[in-house]
């Protein structure tokens, strides 16, 4: 089983990795919470999971640990492939989900493409119990769940911004400023996207 790549970045999307090392060229799927940190990087080290079937050989690559252990916990949950748990990867980050999955967020699973409300709830029962998320994830997902946050992101979505977009703005928002009024937290969020 291969543990990790390192080696030369030859190509990059929000997608996939292709690794160099000594002119083979490994193509890895990954979520855009890996991505993120690989842009403008000419080298990387990718933590690897490797899918053996009879028609496929698939690698799967993590900036962390913590992300590749959540992908593994995920593609444990019956219903729940490897691309299906990629695309929650690259929604939530890794805190984000298991501060989803502590608290039974359903709802913010469910906002998740390919996601439906019988998995969501299949992911939370699995997997509560096997993580556990620090104190400081879970005062950011209170904060996150407010209804100052909630209206504001009601208020971006229709005004055409992407609800990913908006959130992702949103949510740094009210993490520097938890008391923000609605109105003061769009326009600044305005100002971000």
């Amino acid at each position: 089983m291969i543990e990790y790549i390192s080696g030369k970045l030859a190509r990059l999307t929000p997608t996939n990795a292709v690794i160099d090392i000594a002119g083979i060229g490994y193509d890895l799927n990954i979520s855009l919470s890996t991505f993120t940190p690989l842009e403008n990087k000419s080298e990387a080290m990718l933590l690897v999971h490797e899918i053996i079937r009879e028609d496929t050989h698939q690698l799967y690559g993590f900036a962390t640990e913590e992300e590749r252990q959540l992908f593994r916990l995920l593609i444990g949950v019956s219903g729940v492939g490897a691309n299906t748990a990629r695309m929650i990867l690259s929604s939530l980050r890794p805190e984000e989900l298991e501060t989803v999955i502590a608290t039974g967020d359903s709802r913010s699973l469910k906002g998740v493409k390919g996601i439906g409300a019988k998995t969501a709830e299949r992911i939370i029962v699995d997997l509560r119990d096997k993580i556990k998320p620090t104190d400081s994830t879970l005062l950011v997902h209170a904060t996150a769940t407010s209804e100052a946050f909630d209206e504001a992101l009601a208020a971006l979505t229709m005004l055409g911004f992407t609800r990913q977009v908006s959130q992702k703005a949103l949510k740094k928002i009210f993490e520097a400023d938890p008391t923000i009024k609605v109105e003061t937290a769009i326009k600044r969020a305005l100002t971000m996207m």
